[in-house]
């Protein structure tokens, strides 16, 4: 596979996140591992901050995993070190995506930016439940390290904390197998990675692009909506993300040319595979 449709793969994986949000419908027994192939259509910024968008179709695997400790469901890919009734502490990832310089009119003539990885605890608190778990809002607490490749080389390039709200509904507006899931709240990250993302170093100054430095702290906030359903033998979501960059710290870099946008996306996936052990699972 080339390796800029490895970049893009990799880099897509925050906004398939958002399209799993919901995941699979959820029972009482469920197989331990699901495999299958899915297609997404994402349409979304270059960068949190740019005017410039894209839209790109995707195949991506569909896996879920119910493991002990090791788990890729509604919540995304996780390693699980604590669960009681009202808490968990897991590994989770992120991602973002690669951007080509050349082709974003605020960027022309800087490096590119890398798709990044992002790799840390997260803290899910639950905060409310309805009777049956058919509702349920947790406090989420992720704070990632971040790592940005090019499949030459990897390098740290600073934190993120992303505390929000997550209210997960199923059987949505009375609708059996339809489960959606809305997440809000603020980010916050350090003067490193801010500055891989918004800084303009003197060797790239330009007449409409003045030396910036970026600092640390709030780096705005973000809403998504996801809705899914899982069918027989395939899968189909849709998630719509409205981000805001007003009042974060780096709102005037040169390089932030819009401070609100929405990302949307649309997926459908075929379930290729279930494994004949099942485990128990809690409905939601």
């Amino acid at each position: 596979m080339h390796r800029t449709t490895l970049k893009i793969l990799l880099g897509a994986m925050s906004l398939m996140a958002s399209l799993l949000a919901t995941g699979p419908v959820r029972a009482a027994e469920a197989p331990l591992w699901e495999v299958g192939a899915g297609l997404a259509v994402l349409n979304f910024p270059d960068y949190r901050g740019s005017d410039q968008r894209r839209t790109t179709v995707l195949p991506f695997p569909y896996v879920v995993y119910r493991g002990e400790y090791l788990r890729a469901d509604e919540q995304g890919l996780r390693g699980l070190f604590y669960k009681s009734d009202r808490t968990e502490l897991n590994i989770s990832v992120n991602g973002a995506i690669p951007v080509d310089s050349e082709n974003n009119d605020a960027r022309r003539g800087m490096p590119d930016l890398d798709p990044t990885l992002e790799v840390g605890p997260t803290l899910n608190v639950a905060l409310w439940r309805s009777g049956g778990t058919r509702h349920r809002l947790e406090l989420r607490l992720p704070l990632r390290a971040v790592f940005a490749t090019d499949f030459s080389h990897i390098k740290h390039q600073g934190w993120i904390f992303q505390p929000n709200l997550n209210l997960d509904v199923k059987d949505f507006l009375g609708h059996p197998g339809w489960n959606f899931g809305l997440m809000g709240g603020p980010l916050f990250s350090d003067r490193h990675y801010n500055h891989y993302f918004y800084a303009v170093d003197p060797a790239y100054v330009t007449a409409t692009r003045p030396v910036y430095s970026a600092r640390d702290g709030y780096a705005g906030a973000q809403l998504t909506a996801s809705l899914s359903k899982r069918y027989r033998n395939f899968w189909v979501g849709g998630f719509v993300r409205a981000d805001t960059l007003r009042g974060a710290v780096f709102e005037n870099s040169p390089l932030v040319k819009d401070q609100q946008y929405i990302a949307v996306g649309v997926a459908m996936a075929w379930i290729l595979g279930t494994s004949k052990t099942t485990v128990a699972t809690k409905q939601r």
